[in-house]
């Protein structure tokens, strides 16, 4: 039914009116008492064996939504009534921007997949803040926070720009994700160097830590997939020095070729970064390889071109503890978060794995042992 309303409504629209569209829709939905409890019921059904434990945090399950989709936190519990264990909003900067120029977002249909150059477009992180601060949780969802620079703040300024975030949001994040990685930011992906990510990293941390007395905030950082290896290498290795709690494997990609896309040339060609379904092969080799470095001592968050319950699978033998989505999200419809769910409870019931978290990063352990 949804794909039949995506083809005769969603497709024939502008995509960024149609996410303006959908999200009215949601929230309006979670608004309505009996709607949403009957909505929740349907479409996030609960699964005792996919219980989650990760970053010190209890979820219903290991399935989230990635960043991007929330940017400013009006509809966390919307999306958990879609069937979202874990929301992350943002990305959130530290003072509002209106990102950039239209048009901004496409569709590639026939390689489900989007390409975005929205530019970091939010209230935000004082007014992002004042909302969180304010919210009256209807589901229990965990929230992460998902902070980036403000454009047009100097590189040599983003610590400060990034900490100023962080002790706005800190108290108000279930973790917090230091974004150093979308491509479109003009010099945002030179921050995820060693000799400036470690300086600015421990900022954040420095400053999580005075803004949220007696609680330690979890802090992960999200890497894109057109790192090289050694740069992916050094990463993990500095987050193991530097003490983060984990990884978010991977971002969007500027890359093109060697995709196999059937888009038209003209949408290829669009500036910006691509997610969904061309980003699996790569997604999962980076977050492999970072299990193969760091092992148990981070968590591991897999995303990029999941588009369905084998996707989450084959990220959690690969290494994740936990797995989002979000472009898929436009292409299946509401009912894909029951979909996810069902389906790894399925995979679970059928492997040699007494629970989920034997099964994190089982495929990786034994290419290695092999």
């Amino acid at each position: 039914m949804y794909k039949l309303f995506f083809n005769l409504v969603f497709k024939r629209m502008d995509p960024e009116q149609a996410h303006h569209l959908a999200f009215r829709w949601i929230r309006l939905a979670a608004r309505v008492p009996v709607l949403r409890t009957f909505v929740a019921a349907f479409l996030a059904p609960r699964y005792r064996e996919l219980r989650t434990e990760a970053l010190g945090l209890r979820m219903h399950g290991p399935f989230g939504l990635a960043a991007g989709f929330d940017k400013n936190a009006v509809a966390i519990d919307g999306m958990s009534m879609l069937g979202f264990d874990h929301i992350e909003i943002g990305t959130v900067t530290g003072e509002p921007q209106p990102g950039n120029p239209k048009k901004r977002l496409f569709r590639l249909v026939p390689d489900r997949a989007l390409i975005n150059r929205m530019g970091f477009n939010n209230e935000g992180s004082a007014t992002v803040a004042e909302r969180l601060a304010a919210r009256k949780a209807v589901f229990r969802t965990t929230v992460g926070v998902n902070i980036g620079k403000t454009k047009v703040v100097p590189e040599a300024e983003a610590a400060a720009d990034y900490v100023k975030s962080t002790e706005r949001l800190a108290a108000h994040a279930d973790y917090l994700v230091v974004n150093v990685s979308s491509p479109n930011t003009p010099g945002l992906r030179n921050l995820q160097a060693t000799e400036s990510l470690r300086p600015l990293l421990t900022a954040v941390r420095e400053a999580a830590d005075r803004s949220v007395p007696g609680r330690r905030v979890p802090l992960l950082v999200k890497i894109a997939p057109d790192l090289a290896d050694a740069d992916i290498d050094a990463v993990a290795d500095l987050a193991v020095e530097l003490g983060l709690d984990g990884i978010i494997a991977t971002n969007t990609t500027i890359a093109r070729e060697g995709l196999g896309l059937r888009s038209p040339a003209d949408l290829v060609k669009e500036t910006g970064g691509l997610s969904g379904a061309p980003l699996k092969e790569r997604s999962l080799e980076v977050l492999s390889r970072l299990y193969a470095r760091v092992g148990d001592r981070l968590v591991l968050i897999g995303v990029g071109g999941i588009e369905n319950a084998e996707d989450a699978w084959q990220r959690i033998l690969a290494g994740a503890t936990l797995v989002q989505g979000y472009s898929a999200f436009i292409y299946e419809g509401p009912f894909w978060g029951r979909a996810i769910h069902k389906g790894l409870a399925a995979r679970l019931a059928t492997s040699p794995y007494a629970t989920l978290a034997e099964a994190v990063g089982a495929e990786t352990r034994k290419k290695a042992a092999a």
